[in-house]
């Protein structure tokens, strides 16, 4: 028999999310393999990095103007002999070895700060006439100057494993050296849409079908998240088939359904999963769209169809196309991205003004397709026009979702409002 809730309760979405991020915890990533930099953007680093010398290795201006001793603008202005320029890059026997009082070095962004001089002074405070300068603002000891190893020591850990590698850390990584890096191998998600009112994008659907958007919207999302899809054949609402293809689906890393998880005399794919012996962490969320989510594993048993490896893990999403995406954002990410070998992370909304009032009932928390406009600072964001969660078009339309609070029946424009990006 399937294990479920000991209440058989409905969670909240924030219970069904940190049952979520319970299990993803526990999770152990895959294989790991080593890439060349620009191949390793996006992929999960499997190694640290760190720091092959002092960052910076010198201390270095970071203004263009006159490196000097703060010491000899206790008077203004201040005129300085400048005995020397020094450039990012220049050989470090052209650079001063030592300045004493009285003296200046005009100075590039970048460049080494010669020895003896303790502050830079920016050269819009300066007036060069030949070889003195005269200086109009005072400095304190350290201004415009990056200590050595202010950034990092030689041997300073700088990227933790677990970290999605994004431009700054491939810049990072590259500032050290790194011309490869070892990464997690993507996880395999297998996605499996059921129905027999799904045909395939390039049949043209009878009078009551539609073609299976499902599959790629999932597929695109996965790849988004760092993992690689496997596309299943569509499955018919007959058991047999049904549990063939879940059984199928189950040998990946993770398997995503869609359809069948509604109260439906046709929706099959829990009591396939039951006969499985699946144990369900939850089967449905106080969610709108996206309510018949169901969370749960499969375990490892003669009798089961995974052996290789404890337990298999699956969603079942609603078939509805914005309650697949949502879902699969609000619950499937978190557990692909643990098996990709991602560090964990919580679920943190952005906050923007609402520029039409909402009016929807209680009871559930609402993700809803949202427009967010404006610039700079002058964000506000507009629910789009839809027509439920079937509706596709709207949801294209849509850069975000407004987070609606289950007990909120009603905001007013100009109010401040949960946002979640897509």
């Amino acid at each position: 028999m399937a294990v479920r809730p000991e209440d058989g309760t409905i969670p909240s979405f924030e219970e069904a999310r940190h049952l979520v991020e319970e299990r993803a915890v526990q999770l152990l990533p895959g294989q790991t393999e080593s890439v060349d930099l620009l191949g390793a953007a996006a992929r999960i680093l499997a190694e640290p990095v760190l720091a092959d010398r002092d960052i910076p290795p010198f201390p270095r201006s970071t203004r263009d103007g006159y490196a000097l001793r703060a010491e000899d603008l206790e008077r203004l202005p201040a005129t300085l002999d400048v005995i020397a320029e020094v450039r990012a890059g220049q050989n470090p026997e052209e650079i001063p070895s030592q300045m004493t009082r009285g003296q200046a070095a005009s100075i590039m962004t970048g460049a080494p700060v010669p020895m003896g001089a303790d502050a830079v002074v920016m050269v819009e405070y300066t007036t060069r006439q030949g070889d003195r300068v005269e200086v109009t603002r005072g400095a304190s000891i350290g201004e415009n100057i990056v200590p050595t190893g202010a950034e990092a020591r030689q041997g300073a850990l700088l990227l933790t494993v677990g970290t999605r590698l994004n431009d700054a850390a491939i810049a990072l990584a590259a500032s050290v050296g790194k011309s490869q890096l070892k990464v997690y191998r993507r996880p395999r998600v297998a996605v499996l849409t059921t129905g027999d009112e799904i045909v395939a994008i390039d049949r043209a659907p009878g009078p009551t079908q539609i073609r299976n958007s499902n599959s790629y919207s999932l597929a695109a999302q996965i790849q988004q998240a760092g993992g690689e899809p496997t596309v299943l054949p569509i499955a018919p609402d007959e058991p047999q088939r049904l549990r063939q293809l879940i059984e199928e689906g189950l040998q990946s890393d993770l398997l995503i359904l869609t359809g069948g998880v509604s109260m439906g005399r046709y929706d099959l794919v829990e009591q396939v999963l039951a006969d499985l012996r699946a144990e369900f962490f939850f089967t449905g969320a106080k969610i709108q769209p996206g309510r018949p989510v169901v969370f749960g594993r499969v375990p490892c048993g003669a009798d089961t169809p995974v052996r290789q490896k404890p337990a298999a893990y699956f969603f079942g999403l609603p078939g509805n196309p914005v309650s697949t995406m949502v879902t699969f954002e609000l619950f499937a990410r978190p557990m692909l991205e643990a098996l990709a070998g991602m560090s964990p992370r919580k679920l943190a909304f952005l906050h923007a003004r609402l520029k039409s009032e909402i009016r929807v009932k209680t009871g559930l928390k609402r993700f809803l397709p949202a427009v967010l406009s404006g610039e700079f600072e002058n964000s506000e964001v507009e629910l789009v026009a839809w027509q439920g969660s079937g509706d596709i078009a709207a949801t294209a339309r849509a850069n975000c979702y407004i987070v609606v609070p289950p007990d909120r029946e009603r905001i007013a424009a100009g109010e401040w409002v949960a946002v979640m990006m897509r």
